[in-house]
């Protein structure tokens, strides 16, 4: 497998920016994954470096050739689509086998490559099948065993499991982060989905209006956002966000909001009176106890736990908590915001050094 490098890479259509200056370095094996929401770019990065757009200026290596003059044949990726784009009148081992075929390959190196690929995807029962035949999950790993017979550089994967349902795309997740450690295959992923990006990155790029927003492992995204776009997008149910003031009362840093007041165990060497926006992750609202009084909106049950809709102060929280105790819609709630749990972003959405 070959590494993959990107030094500002800009695409333009017409005189309209859609990708600025991006930077990224995919080590040999390993699986990054492209994550924003939808017009953000990282489809348009992903068919760039497959050789499908145009380079607007900077350059691609793979394998540390430059590639941005070569036909996507050339370049020696694989990609899977949101489309399986299977042949409907192929069997499953000829859709697998066609690229194999054009390449001139002997009939024996084909036989085996199928079969290497149909044990690791369980399809080995299906190899006769035609694709009207098969379920959408059973479709998709034929699509991947067509990727995986050819033996290329590197994985391109756009959206993959978007036409799946929720428990199907669940087992596809496994499906693929199983097949990436037994081949080591370096792989780029693009979703919509964080959880997707979560569960099945080594690390994950954070993109929006085509700009790196984060780059880092799924837990440092999680646990240390660089702005409150990240810290909004990754996360489910999503971090709570409030407005509140820096000050400091009798030299203890506090953050003051009009309903109430935390104060905090470090200081972040702010100016008094400076605005910040602070975030909590909803598992990291303790409930049951603490000063703070919040009142129960909703209540959601997930089975794993429960969901709590709160107003405190005037301000919408959700809280998440593995015990299921009673509660009164309108009654009140104790509950605490753990100062070593608090993210603050400045005016311009930029994590503060805590």
């Amino acid at each position: 497998m070959s590494a993959i490098e990107l030094k500002g890479v800009s695409k333009r259509y017409g005189t309209t920016p859609v990708l600025h200056a991006m930077d990224l370095a995919v080590a040999s094996g390993e699986f990054v994954v492209l994550v924003g929401p939808s017009g953000c770019g990282k489809s348009t990065l992903l068919r760039m470096i497959a050789g499908l757009e145009e380079v607007s200026a900077g350059e691609i290596r793979i394998g540390g050739t430059l590639v941005n003059e070569l036909a996507p044949k050339a370049r020696d990726i694989a990609m899977v689509f949101q489309s399986y784009a299977l042949y409907p009148h192929m069997s499953v081992a000829d859709n697998m086998a066609y690229s194999l075929r054009l390449r001139g390959k002997s009939k024996q190196h084909i036989e085996t490559a199928i079969q290497s690929a149909a044990v690791k995807l369980g399809l080995g029962a299906l190899l006769d099948r035609k694709p009207r035949a098969l379920s959408g999950g059973q479709r998709q790993r034929v699509a991947m065993g067509r990727a995986i017979v050819r033996e290329p550089k590197a994985f391109l994967f756009d959206e993959p499991l978007s036409n799946l349902d929720a428990r199907l795309r669940e087992h596809m997740r496994a499906e693929i982060k199983k097949l990436h450690r037994e081949l080591g295959a370096t792989s780029i992923y693009v979703t919509h989905d964080q959880i997707e990006a979560m569960t099945l990155a080594d690390r994950i790029l954070a993109m929006n209006g085509g700009r790196v927003q984060q780059l880092g492992s799924p837990l440092e995204l999680y646990d240390r956002p660089a702005n409150l776009f990240v810290a909004e997008f990754i996360g489910s149910p999503a971090m709570n966000l409030f407005a509140a003031q820096f000050s400091r009362r009798q030299g203890r840093p506090m953050l003051i909001h009009s309903g109430f007041a935390i104060a905090l165990e470090r200081d972040p060497s702010l100016s008094e009176g400076s605005a910040l926006t602070v975030g909590i992750r909803p598992e990291h609202i303790s409930l049951g106890s603490g000063a703070l009084a919040g009142v129960v909106d909703l209540v959601e049950p997930t089975g794993l736990g429960t969901i709590v809709h709160l107003t405190l102060g005037g301000t919408a929280l959700k809280a998440f908590s593995l015990e299921r105790r009673p509660l009164t819609l309108g009654g009140t709630l104790a509950m605490q915001l753990p100062p070593h749990r608090l993210h603050l972003f400045d005016a311009d959405g930029v994590r503060v050094a805590q």
